[in-house]
């Protein structure tokens, strides 16, 4: 009983380690204005890199370019929350028991 208990614990703690590096390797990408501001992030919620279309926006419009931005990175937070819960409920655990693990 006990040994099996371990090998349980083992396995999930396998699937844990597995899940963090395919959370490592996907990335979601948060779109604004059209795709005018780009926001790529992982599944961890780090962003990579932001990406602004120059031919959308001259200097005056500086304030909604900002806006813009912070939209993207809203919407790239929200996917990689999806991938993450995604990823996590694959093992039967619950994510919010998880997420501090990963970040």
């Amino acid at each position: 009983m006990l040994e099996e208990m371990l090998q349980q614990a083992q396995d999930v703690q396998k699937k844990i380690k597995q899940i963090q590096e395919e959370l490592d390797d996907t990335e979601v990408i948060g779109e604004a204005g059209a795709g005018a501001v780009r926001v790529t992030m992982d599944a961890k919620g780090l962003i990579k890199s932001i990406k602004i279309d120059k031919e959308s926006f001259a200097t005056e419009k500086i304030e909604v370019l900002e806006d813009l931005i912070v939209a993207a990175i809203q919407d790239a937070k929200k996917k990689s929350d999806n991938a993450f819960t995604e990823k996590i409920t694959e093992i039967g655990l619950p994510p919010d028991l998880l997420k501090n693990m990963f970040q």
